[in-house]
């Protein structure tokens, strides 16, 4: 489950930093927007090739409940690996790259 905090007051307005959840305060916020990402493309791929969800579900080895899950973006109930695992058999390749340390900052999760 997201973990908020403290909402800024209504009339404020602040720049997104680029990830909605973090912009929201929402704990793990690279891990929400790397599956959101996933889950994303996974959509896509599914609607490219005109696959009602019963159709995507039997592709992926899932019921049609939790590929209507993954395209509403509930997506708690699924690891990256998981997402990964699905666009590998929707033809997807998935490709991880680790960057040189930068020691001043923390990493981060990006998904493109």
């Amino acid at each position: 489950m997201m973990k908020k905090t403290k909402r800024p007051a209504e009339d404020s307005v602040t720049e997104s930093s680029g990830n909605v959840f973090a912009d929201l305060g929402i704990k793990d916020a690279d891990a929400y927007l790397a599956k959101s990402v996933l889950a994303i493309h996974i959509q896509r791929v599914i609607k490219k090739r005109h696959l009602t969800q019963d159709e995507a579900g039997q592709i992926l080895g899932i019921r049609q409940p939790k590929v209507s899950a993954i395209i509403k973006g509930r997506l708690d109930g699924f690891s990256t690996e998981r997402l990964f695992h699905f666009l590998n058999v929707l033809g997807c390749d998935v490709k991880i790259t680790i960057s040189r340390p930068h020691p001043q900052t923390a990493g981060q999760v990006m998904v493109m």
